[in-house]
Order: structure tokens, then sequence, then C-alpha cells
């Protein structure tokens, strides 16, 4: 069974990264709008009885881009492919995985069912902002995680007896996987909402009097959380602060919190295309396309891909 890598509009240069470390091309496919807005797919090559995997994360614009890749798996199932394989760099709408208020939607679960009925045979993402929406699906989903590649280059600048630091409650398994590679302590900052885009921290567990500290979450989109647990950090005797973010969905106020904050530098992946990549010097962008690549090269050969987000202690 043939394999071929398609790419849609979100991340095309990731795809051409994925593709670059298989040693593959990417495959031909017409993806453009009408003059209404309305998404036209057309794929340009065979793919009948292929392996086909779809490269397209939900991130900023979500619905685009997720009325974009359900339209091009309904293509590739109507073109008869063989397997159809959504690889999702991101998954948007994950925050809303469970109806925590009266009358609202678990959205997360709604994007799984769309996913399916597309015609998605398996799915494959990388750290979902809750794990339990693996449950969502009733086909095989491939979890990843993005912490062996931010561990790699966090082992040369934390230095010794560094703390990773969960910013909130909903991070702390986070940074136990985080502290297990690292071989070091952790601390946990606790959190008060004020509204949608302001936090407060209120109390800190641990020690990190002159440590270095690392404030380890799965998303950021204002880096209030971020820079809220960062300036408790500071008041606290911590020397110099990273964050290690797997997604990192900033806007221009989130931007300029996390330029104003205490946070040396922000460690995150290209799983999302950062819009001005030069706009801050704190953020470095680590690639998670050969982690991807290799899991597409595993899933289409039928081997395990659990050695890929076990995760193992580096030092």
């Amino acid at each position: 069974m043939t394999t071929k890598l398609f790419s849609g509009t979100a991340s095309p240069q990731l795809a051409r990264s994925i593709a670059c470390g298989l040693k593959c091309t990417l495959g031909n496919v017409n993806v453009s709008r009408f003059p209404d807005g309305e998404i036209f797919v057309q794929y340009t090559e065979n793919i009948r009885g292929a392996d086909v995997f779809i490269i397209q994360g939900t991130s900023t614009p979500p619905n685009e881009n997720l009325m974009e890749l359900l339209i091009m798996l309904d293509a590739a199932r109507r073109a008869s492919a063989a397997r159809i394989t959504a690889v999702l760099p991101f998954y948007g709408y994950a925050r809303q995985d469970r109806k925590d208020r009266p009358r609202v939607p678990i959205t997360a679960k709604l994007v799984a069912n769309l996913l399916v009925t597309a015609g998605a045979d398996r799915v494959l993402t990388m750290d979902l902002h809750a794990q339990q929406i693996q449950g969502f699906f009733d086909i095989p989903v491939d979890h990843l995680y993005a912490a062996p590649v931010m561990v790699k280059y966090l082992c040369g600048v934390l230095g010794p007896e560094a703390v990773v630091v969960s910013p909130d409650s909903g991070s702390v398994k986070m940074a136990h996987a985080y502290a297990d590679m690292l071989g070091c302590g952790i601390a946990i900052v606790a959190k008060r909402r004020i509204c949608a885009d302001q936090v407060m921290s209120t109390h800190l567990v641990g020690d990190v009097s002159g440590r270095n500290c690392v404030l380890v979450d799965d998303l950021t989109t204002t880096a209030g959380t971020l820079a809220a647990a960062a300036d408790r950090l500071k008041e606290a005797g911590a020397n110099h602060i990273y964050a290690a973010v797997s997604h990192c969905c900033l806007t221009e106020q989130g931007l300029k919190r996390l330029g104003a904050s205490q946070i040396d530098e922000m460690v995150t992946t290209d799983s999302i295309p950062l819009a001005e990549p030069d706009a801050n010097s704190k953020i470095r962008v680590l690639s998670v396309a050969p982690l991807l690549g290799e899991a597409i090269r595993r899933i289409h050969e039928n081997q395990s891909v659990s050695s890929l987000f076990q995760l193992e202690t580096t030092r």
C-alpha cells in the first residue's frame, strides 16, 4: 500500500519538513476558495487504495482550518483511499471537553464526531489539552508528546537543581512528567481567574529560591497564567525562569505580555506556525517534524508508536 502525504493550508512548512524527513514529496491537492468563501478541494493525483495522511491542524483561524480538514477527509474517502489518517499537530476546541456550566456544549466531542463522519480512519495528534479526548473517538488515536523534544533543549539551559513548575492545577501531571525526564524537583502555583484573559497567582508550593525554573503547559493564548506564575516565582527568589509550552497560540496581547513578563525564554514547537516568528526574541521554536514523521512511518508499517511517547529519563 502506497503512502501519500497531503497538506492543508494550516501548517505547510511543518508538512514540508515532515515529508523531507520521510524522504518523500507532498501529494498534489488543490485547496482553494470560491468567491463567497466556500472551500474547494480536489486531489490532482490518484489515491485509490493508498494509505493517506492529511496534515492539517486546527489553529487560528480554527473554524476555517477545521472545515478545510473535513472537506479534505471527505474528498479522500470518496476517492477510494484505503486508509485515511488525520494528522492534527494541534487539536482545536480541546478546552471545551466537559460541561462545567449549564447549557454549554462539549465541542471537543463534536469535533471528534465530525472527523470520524468525514472519513478519518485514525487520528494522530500531539499534547491534547485533556487526555480523555482520546475516549471521544471510536477510531484509533495516536497521542504523542512534545516533552522529549523540549527536554533535549532544556537540559542544556536549566543547570543543576532546576525546578519544574506547574502554573496551575491542570498542568500538574505534565509537570511531573517533565520533572521525571529532567531528574529534578517540582513546584506548583495555584491561580484564581479574574476574567477570561486575566489570572492572579495566589500560592506557591515548593522551594524555588536561587534555582532556575521552567513553567510547563500544553497551550498558551494570552500568556496570563504563565506571566502571573513567573511573577510569583520571582517573588519567591527564583533565578532564571523558562517556559515550555507545546502549542503557542499567542495573540498580540499575549506577545506583549510575554515580552513584559519575568520569563527569560519560552520554548515551544512548530505545531502552530507563528504569525510573526521574530516578533518576540523570548520565543524559541523547536520542530516536531521528526517526531510526527517517525509516527507516520510506523503507522504505515503497522509498527508500535509507544516508544515515541514514553517518557524516558535523559539525565
